[in-house]
């Protein structure tokens, strides 16, 4: 019986060392800057599309799981008179659904993007503002983005 626990106690001991080196970035390994936030088509691909569907129409691989399916995220403006909700979205995407436009099934991301920003306000808002505006790009019949800005980013930079 004590080799048994030697055997378990070596195991965890040699886990431990090798969870605590892969915390560490090998040498010339490139890490993000503190201030990186990923782009609003990344953290969809991410977060988004399991649900959401690649397309943002409500048809991803675990959409069919849920009991409430997820919304078509291409008809947003649509269905807010023709104009984008940006503050909706944030609210939704900082603090969930309310009842009767969501499932409790979407999570909360503000709370997980505190966690992963290691709690900076500021890396939360620009997280959900590049969700935000990869969203608005996606809108039925609005207009198309530039690259891999939309003319409202583009506006912002000129002035």
């Amino acid at each position: 019986m004590d080799v048994h626990y030697a055997v378990l106690l070596g195991a965890l001991i040699l886990s431990l060392c090798s969870a605590s080196a892969n915390d560490k970035p090998a040498v010339g390994q490139a890490q993000f800057p503190p201030t990186y936030v990923p782009s609003g088509g990344l953290m969809f691909k991410q977060y988004c599309a399991a649900c959401h569907g690649a397309d943002a129409k409500g048809h991803g691989p675990a959409a069919g799981s849920l009991k409430t399916p997820p919304p078509d995220l291409t008809t947003l403006a649509t269905r807010h008179d023709g104009k984008f909700p940006y503050g909706y979205v944030s609210d939704v995407l900082l603090l969930g659904p309310l009842a009767p436009h969501g499932s409790a099934a979407m999570p909360t991301w503000g709370p997980i993007f505190l966690y992963l920003d290691k709690r900076s306000g500021t890396a939360v808002r620009q997280r959900i503002k590049n969700l935000s505006d990869y969203l608005a790009s996606l809108q039925v019949g609005q207009r198309p983005f530039v690259g891999r800005l939309s003319i409202r980013a583009l506006y912002l930079r000129s002035v």
